[in-house]
């Protein structure tokens, strides 16, 4: 069986481009292989800036011979049937066979396909793949329609055995395939002969090209780590710029040089984000003062002068760029300095969303719900509004503007040379926490407490607006921060009411929103009600105890159908419901990736409070854990059976069965011994749901499998004797009530 080697040699393919196709490459010619009829043992794919490189082991010689039998029309239908079947097959009508089967006699077609040999095959599918080849971005050269990143200057293409090696024929827009290439742009220039995958991986690295990613970042990290250690020094770890660069260069050289003593004042993550941005260049830290103080460039040549001529280049760039970065930063802190009003004021002219008003209206709403939250989460209100109109200061600095990246951390370094504390001054940088789902949440009460406001506010300002996501489709990445408010509050059991918070904050986009439109007395009255939210706790409540303060004054708002006062009051609640489903789902799927079941989830939220979301989270881990016992697995089965029952008794009869059942109704020994355990299961429930101690609450009512199943073994439910029957219907409800106190059982599978 004879090996693949493929190469397309072009200009520089972008290094963020560079894994993709490598596996693009691969994905479209094995798929096109096989569907064509051969197999291959193994496959490998690389890149460098300037190839992209397949490699094949194994590959059939040749693709099977197959033979496909077709049934046709009927012997007697009419010609133009015939014909149709002809054509689809590619034969005559004296090539057909008629045989006859039981519901008549039908045409036969026989068609066999000849295999074919494997370099055949390679040169169609290589032609389809680089013509279709499916780069984000593309261009045309020259007079030629193929379209590819960067102009394609060769195509290497060869099969070889142990008897040899031989080029696949063919020819894309005037590129042949054959079997050469080139080595390092510079270092080793001129073309060479290439017979097999190992003759071709041996002569790159003779011609300075590593032609493994993977090696060539492995490479760059190893010389970079043992020049820094040498000097005292230690590299910035950075693997997304270690990616990067092992895709600019063929042969990576490690320099290290100076930053200026001028621009070492600056704080560290400005020098490492423009060194990153601009030079590409990776920080290197004094461990002892953990100020960066050199870097480290990775060259493409070696140079006869060690690259003492690249260094001094990239260091005279480099203070171009530092001495833009040094400006910014020394500009900001006059500003800083001032109480950063001039930042917060021109934050009023920046849009945050047409209809969501400035970045100052939206910071207003986060500092006026963060002063709600901050009690809750152990944070001082005031505390909690002053950093929250500090906060996004830094969106109008200098450094921002330049480097979006820096938002929060520049935000955190202004507000300490504003003269603001510690922890007021982290909250900067810490309420956009977390960014991903294994990012690092806030922990401290003043950064939980405004991370949590901005991205209800945000949440809520979409759903005011009916901006939700949809499918695939999240442009305003609300999945992201619905998950973020998640991750903090379970992180360590925070207990909020998050309905509360939605609620006031669906109110006060609906008064920014509304407020253009309807008079002042509307708004007068929407603005009582959001101060009755934070006595009362929910809308509902607020709403009415406002409106009927009103009515009882003589001066009670239009509360008709379509106006809007009952616009509003029917909308918020609808929104907020809407709302903590959409954190129901998010939440559904942060559990599942900790191995808890989906209908054990369910089960959990068909119990209020569902808007805490630690105490549903409790409840679903404790119901886990108990259902995985047989006695809990038994438990489940016996509530089924008494819900069952209960459930069509009251279909059949029209009524409910829900009080009364009493022990001396009770004929048989297990009916009485199940009244007792119930009593005793209650007695130690209570106190433990009163501890939201759910596992012993569980194990309680594990507790019951044994007198439950006793009683459904010896006793008829439905019973002639009405009375009894009644009892017995009531007592089923006992059960059901008593072991449905966690979590609704009727939710779960099986």
């Amino acid at each position: 069986m004879p090996d693949l080697l493929l190469e397309l040699f072009s200009e520089e393919i972008p290094a963020r481009m560079q894994a993709r196709a490598a596996e693009d490459l691969k994905r479209l010619v094995t798929d096109g292989l096989v569907e064509a009829g051969l197999t291959y043992a193994g496959a490998g794919a690389f890149s460098t800036p300037r190839r992209l490189v397949l490699a094949l082991e194994g590959l059939s010689a040749e693709s099977p011979t197959m033979r496909e039998e077709r049934r046709g029309p009927r012997t007697d239908a009419p010609e133009k049937a015939l014909e149709g079947f002809l054509r689809s097959t590619g034969l005559s009508k004296d090539q057909l066979e008629a045989r006859e089967e039981k519901k008549g006699s039908f045409w036969f077609a026989t068609i066999e396909t000849q295999g074919r040999p494997a370099a055949e095959i390679v040169a169609e599918v290589v032609t389809r793949t680089v013509r279709t080849f499916p780069w984000p971005k593309s261009m045309r050269w020259g007079a030629g329609s193929l379209r590819w990143v960067r102009p394609l200057h060769s195509i290497l293409c060869v099969l070889s055995d142990e008897n040899g090696s031989s080029t696949v024929a063919f020819d894309i827009d005037g590129i042949e395939a054959g079997n050469t290439t080139e080595g390092h742009r510079f270092m080793a220039p001129g073309r060479f002969t290439v017979n097999s995958y190992d003759d071709y991986a041996a002569k790159l690295a003779k011609a300075h090209v590593i032609l493994s990613p993977e090696e060539r970042a492995e490479k760059i990290w190893h010389d970079a780590t043992t020049m820094a250690f040498a000097a005292g020094m230690e590299v910035v770890e950075d693997r997304a710029l270690l990616a990067e660069v092992a895709g600019l260069v063929e042969w990576p050289v490690v320099l290290m040089g100076d930053i200026g003593d001028e621009f070492l004042g600056l704080p560290p993550e400005v020098l490492q984000t423009s060194m990153r941005e601009h030079q590409k260049f990776f920080s290197v830290k004094n461990p002892s003062t953990g100020r960066i103080e050199k870097f480290i460039t990775v060259a493409n040549r070696e140079t006869a002068d060690h690259g003492a001529t690249i260094l001094a280049g990239n260091q005279k760039v480099l203070a171009a760029r530092l001495s833009d970065a040094k400006f910014f930063w020394e500009n900001d802190l006059r500003i800083a300095k001032s109480g950063m009003t001039e930042w917060m004021d021109s934050l009023e002219n920046v849009t945050f969303e047409r209809r969501l008003g400035s970045q100052a209206d939206r910071i207003q709403r986060i500092a006026s719900l963060a002063r709600e939250i901050a009690p809750v989460v152990g944070a001082d209100p005031e505390d909690a509004a002053t950093a929250a109109k500090l906060a996004k200061a830094d969106l109008s600095s200098e450094m921002v503007y330049e480097f979006p990246e820096l938002q929060g951390v520049m935000g955190r370094y202004y507000a300490e040379a504003a003269g603001h504390a510690p922890d007021i001054a982290a909250v900067a940088e810490e309420h956009y926490q977390p960014l991903g789902p294994s990012d690092d949440v806030p922990s401290s009460p003043l950064s939980v407490a405004v991370a949590l406001a901005d991205k209800i506010d945000t949440l809520t300002g979409f759903w005011a607006i009916d901006e939700k996501p949809t499918g695939s489709k999240d442009p305003f990445a609300l999945r992201r921060a619905a998950l973020g408010i998640i991750r903090i509050v379970l992180s360590e059991g925070r207990r909020l009411s998050l309905d509360r918070f939605i609620d006031s904050q669906v109110l006060r986009h609906k008064i920014a929103l509304e407020r253009p439109v309807v008079g002042d007395d509307v708004i007068d009255t929407m603005e009582e009600i959001l101060e009755e939210i934070a006595e009362r706790g929910v809308f509902g409540a607020a709403f009415r105890a406002v409106t009927d303060r009103l009515k009882a004054a003589g001066n009670g708002p239009d509360l008709e159908e379509g106006s809007p006062l009952r616009t509003v009051g029917d909308m918020v609640p609808d929104l907020s419901t809407d709302l903590l489903a959409f954190f129901h789902d998010r939440l559904k799927v942060h559990l599942r990736a900790e191995g808890l079941r989906h209908d054990v989830i369910d089960a959990s939220l068909s119990k209020p409070p569902a808007d805490d979301l630690t105490l549903v989270v409790a409840r679903a881990r404790a119901l886990q854990e108990v259902i995985a016992t047989e006695d809990g697995e038994n438990l489940v089965q016996a509530y089924r059976r008494a819900a069952n029952i209960l459930t069509q008794a009251e279909e059949k009869d029209g009524v409910e069965y829900r009080f009364g059942a009493d022990p001396k109704f009770a004929e048989t020994d297990e009916e009485t011994a199940l009244f007792a355990a119930l009593d005793q299961a209650k007695a130690a429930i209570a106190p433990a749901l009163a501890a939201e101690d759910f596992t012993a609450a569980m194990g309680h009512m594990a507790g019951l499998r044994a007198p439950i199943d006793a009683f459904f073994e010896a006793v008829q439910v439905n019973t002639d004797n009405e009375i009894v029957r009644r009892n017995r219907l009531n007592l089923l409800h006992q059960i059901v009530e008593t072991c449905g106190q966690v979590a609704d059982l009727d939710k779960l599978d099986g």
